[in-house]
């Protein structure tokens, strides 16, 4: 039943992805079954009826209500608007002295036309693709109901795998007491275990899965196998005209997640940063998320490229996808759905991944933390994650050069992180600059002081032995209480 309150809120947020206003206060327009097919063919939605463009409750004529409702449930069911023909619910809504009219529409589990073309919902648009090619075959093989993940390759056997990899991921199984069960398993039986290999009983074949061959395939098997897959990575920052650096990764899951996250570390920072007493490495943390949502919630059946592009103030990340929202994610509207459930279950089995949702939620809490900015995550047939930043700026390029000029061993800024935390477990008693600096190969002490010991100083980590004569030659530096806490920390892990 339709609760009014809920319906005046919907009103009052607009037309959206799943929301649609028509006037009618003339009759029903060919427009209502555009929406209809749209919303049939994308995520499902709502058509208010009597509601204008501006949010207007103008409210359909009382003396037609019952004549409006039998002629689109009628007109939908028979096929001479909608095709195939489709059962739909109406709603009545009085508010105050106007009645609006709600048609509910289910996603469609085939694909469906409206007077012979094809419309999908995109925002707040019915969009034809009836003569787009790409757009209609990516349409009809989304509402096809077979799971990709699962197709079975019957000429494909275990020597065919890259065995390396095998024997390491399972010496892994083998020492989690979860999976101790393994251990006196063959190597079919394992593949079996994690629905990687499969049988189906009705086309009468068995066989290592897509799942499996992407989880192991060697190289060149999986091109075969997949020969679009590839995961392109790409700085552009100072060579606009062609790229910084570029990786074509297109290599198994498990070794493509390393050699993502290696990119990552290569050229982003990664600032020292405490949450309590406990250091989080921001850009690990981030990007581990990032990494594992487009390797396991991939269409594999798409043949678009896998993206991640550094720009100069974004970093954008793309993926072929089977969109499940359509439009924005935010954290209200986050739903969990596993795009491909063994790929997903085998990643968690690797500690690669929690349960699908917190891992976006932790990109959120993150990452304004991380960039200055929210991030931009959109579901669409091209799934688009946008972090804005100001990395490359020339003002945090300085900082990397004076680190250079000042041989440190051309450290860069994220190497920050491992210098600070040595000063932690260091300074458990008091020492001097010079003991603090022979850690490592800092020359100049101004600089040492400046950028690495005041900030500690400044965020109580560290704490002076002659606090009321900083400048004094006996001075030395040891752990606060909060670092002595930071210390502790290390030590247990």
């Amino acid at each position: 039943m339709v609760i009014k309150k809920d319906v005046i809120k919907t009103i009052k947020l607009g037309e959206n992805s799943k929301v649609e206003f028509k006037e009618s206060s003339v009759g029903i327009s060919n427009s209502i079954y555009e929406s209809v097919c749209a919303f049939l063919n994308t995520n499902g939605g709502e058509i208010f009826l009597g509601v204008s463009d501006k949010k207007e409750i103008i409210g359909v004529d009382k003396k037609k209500i019952k004549n409006y409702k039998e002629q689109i449930i009628n007109t939908v069911n028979s096929g001479s608007k909608i095709n195939p023909a489709i059962l739909l619910d109406i709603e009545e809504v009085q508010i105050k002295d106007k009645i609006v009219l709600i048609i509910q529409v289910p996603r469609g589990q085939q694909v469906y036309r409206c007077v012979g073309k094809i419309y999908i919902r995109k925002e707040s648009s019915d969009i034809d693709i009836t003569n787009n090619n790409s757009k209609v075959s990516t349409l009809y093989r989304m509402r096809d109901t077979s799971d990709y993940e699962n197709t079975i390759f019957p000429a494909i056997e275990i020597k065919d795998l890259k065995l390396d990899l095998f024997k390491k991921i399972k010496k892994f199984l083998f020492s989690q007491d979860n999976y101790n069960i393994l251990k006196d398993k063959n190597d079919l039986d394992i593949l079996k275990y994690f629905s990687l290999y499969r049988k189906d009983p009705l086309k009468q074949i068995e066989g290592i899965t897509l799942a499996g061959v992407l989880l192991f395939g060697t190289d060149e098997l999986i091109a075969t196998v997949l020969p679009w897959y590839r995961i392109d990575l790409v700085k552009v920052v100072n060579d606009i005209e062609r790229y910084d650096d570029r990786v074509d990764v297109r290599t198994n899951l498990i070794e493509s997640y390393g050699k993502v996250l290696d990119f990552v570390k290569k050229h982003l920072p990664d600032p020292f940063y405490l949450e309590g007493v406990r250091r989080v490495s921001l850009r690990d943390t981030i990007f581990r998320e990032l990494i594992t949502n487009m390797l396991i919630h991939r269409d594999y059946a798409g043949t678009e490229v896998s993206k991640l592009i550094m720009y100069r103030n974004e970093i954008v990340i793309e993926n072929s996808n089977k969109p499940f929202i359509s439009g924005l994610i935010t954290p209200n509207n986050l739903v969990a759905h596993s795009k491909n459930p063994n790929i997903a279950k085998f990643f968690r089995v690797l500690n690669f991944i929690e349960e699908f949702g917190t891992g976006l939620r932790k990109v959120y809490k993150y990452t304004k933390e991380y960039t200055g900015y929210e991030p931009v995550i959109k579901d669409d047939y091209i799934f688009k994650i946008i972090l804005k930043h100001n990395f490359f700026t020339p003002q945090v390029s300085d900082q990397v050069s004076d680190q250079v000029s000042d041989q440190v061993s051309k450290k860069n800024l994220s190497e920050n992180v491992n210098i600070i935390d040595e000063i932690i477990k260091f300074t458990n008693t008091p020492k001097t600059i010079l003991e603090i600096m022979g850690l490592f190969s800092f020359s100049n002490r101004t600089y040492f002081r400046n950028k690495i010991i005041k900030p500690l100083l400044e965020q109580k980590i560290l704490e002076l032995t002659i606090p009321d004569k900083p400048n004094s030659p006996k001075q030395k530096y040891k752990l606060s209480k909060k670092g002595i806490k930071i210390h502790d920390s290390f030590h247990k892990v």
